[in-house]
């Protein structure tokens, strides 16, 4: 069930919500985890046997884990069984067939693939569950002893599939304790709003035509409309993750929950540095509090501390997809981040065509790299971007008027100057008239955003393939 659909938004949230409000504290957990396996089963109910089974692995793990600590026994056995099995079904589900095909490619031989299906979210609730079974062996945090609270911070229905990545010990004590206050589900609902505004008008609209240039052979469009392409995508993406970000920070806040920020403005990042402080903040916080820091993070020599570097960023290429695009843009970023690390090149500059350059230079970069991170396969990416260079012979057959009209035209800029910290904080004014004016303003998104979902079958998300 996606948050941008008439069903969720007209059918399950008002239903959930009224149960929610209206019911004392003692029913809300019980609520929401309900509600929570309803949501996903709506779309996949034969994978909720995959979530349920890794709520019991990992509730054993840890009580495992807490009962050898307590007998002064080693934790690490069932630590490393409790990953493993975690690790086993998500790369069952996500890269076997990957593994398969490349297995094929290398030794020539005939190994039939599998009909597998990815379940929707694996890649989200794995990483929470590993989160729980390491925060308990590090002591960060008390285990478990209640499956079904566990469960329900596994498969809370608003990050359940699509982030942000919730770590246990951030909101293990609002699982037992949050208050549910009229100031939070106002923020909620206003914050809700603008996320489902900024996937159903902005991503949507601008996925229409990238999905339009991305369909076609490279040599069949002109230089400019590759360039168009990719920036668009560059819109489409921070838009639609963030608008679904947006949307489950507003639903949590409904809920009692602070989930932490996912986006932070990435686009007016002067380094690659910053932009992956900015970009997807709960997973590059996971990787680098589970991942980087135990491999020695930056307290190491420049040469370990660059082999750590490069760890995290293929392991973050590699968590996006089971393809070489996603691993060789992961590569992408990381050889940058340690180029930056080496030679100063992420310091703040203080001379105005400093700040430029270094915004020209890093707009450049993830622009690269997220053609790499859209296109099929690393073949069309490389065609793709000989394009906008200039280096592909291209015999187009359409016009630019082809692909982009008024109303994408608009949307592109209200895009631009929405991925800028212009109106940031504005749902928070406690002036009168300044709350009146952003009252109406998002009303009238929400019928709007209502509208243009009843008028159209198209509403793709695209993290949903991670």
């Amino acid at each position: 069930m996606l948050f941008s659909s008439m069903t969720f938004l007209y059918v399950f949230l008002p239903v959930v919500c009224s149960l929610y409000l209206l019911c004392r504290k003692e029913l809300h957990n019980p609520i929401l985890l309900i509600a929570s396996i309803i949501f996903y089963a709506w779309g996949e109910p034969k994978y909720l046997a995959i979530m349920l089974l890794t709520i019991i692995i990992n509730y054993l793990g840890a009580v495992a884990i807490d009962k050898n600590k307590i007998q002064g026994l080693s934790a690490k056995l069932p630590l490393i069984l409790t990953i493993a099995i975690n690790l086993g079904f998500l790369i069952y589900f996500k890269y076997f067939n990957f593994i398969l095909d490349n297995i094929n490619n290398i030794f020539h031989s005939h190994i039939n693939t599998l009909d597998i299906i990815m379940p929707i979210g694996i890649s989200f609730y794995t990483f929470q569950a590993l989160s729980y079974v390491v925060d308990v062996y590090m002591g960060e945090c008390e285990v478990q002893k209640n499956i079904y609270k566990l469960a329900l911070y596994i498969c809370l229905f608003p990050q359940l599939i699509a982030g942000p990545i919730v770590k246990y010990h951030d909101v293990a004590d609002q699982i037992d304790n949050r208050e549910v206050t009229f100031d939070k589900v106002t923020i909620g609902v206003k914050r809700f709003i603008i996320g489902l505004s900024k996937k159903v008008l902005i991503a949507n609209t601008l996925a229409v035509v990238v999905d339009n240039i991305f369909s076609q052979s490279p040599d069949t469009f002109s230089h400019l409309v590759s360039w168009i392409g990719a920036i668009f995508y560059s819109l489409q993406l921070y838009f639609d993750f963030s608008g679904y970000s947006d949307m489950a920070i507003g639903l949590g806040l409904i809920f009692g929950f602070k989930f932490m920020e996912n986006f932070n403005y990435p686009y007016i990042s002067k380094s690659i540095c910053e932009f992956w402080r900015r970009w997807h903040i709960s997973l590059s916080t996971w990787f680098k509090q589970y991942v980087y820091i135990p491999l020695g993070g930056n307290r190491c020599s420049q040469i370990k501390m660059a082999r750590n570097l490069g760890i995290v960023f293929l392991l973050t290429g590699i968590w996006h997809g089971a393809a070489w695009n996603f691993v060789i843009w992961g590569i992408w970023n990381g050889i940058f981040i340690i180029m930056e690390k080496f030679t100063g090149l992420n310091k703040e500059k203080t001379k105005l065509w400093q700040i430029i350059l270094q915004h020209i230079y890093t707009i450049l970069i993830f622009v690269i790299g997220w053609v790499m991170f859209r296109a099929e396969n690393m073949g069309y990416a490389f065609e793709y971007l000989k394009n906008m260079f200039g280096l592909l012979s291209v015999h187009s057959e359409y016009s630019i008027e082809y692909y982009i009209g008024n109303i994408e035209i608009i949307t592109f800029v209200v895009g631009l100057i929405c991925c800028t910290p212009v109106f940031k904080n504005i749902i928070y004014t406690e002036n009168k008239i300044g709350k009146l004016f952003v009252n109406i303003w998002l009303v009238c998104l929400l019928i709007l955003s209502s509208a243009f979902l009843a008028a159209s079958t198209y509403n793709p998300f695209i993290y949903f393939r991670f």
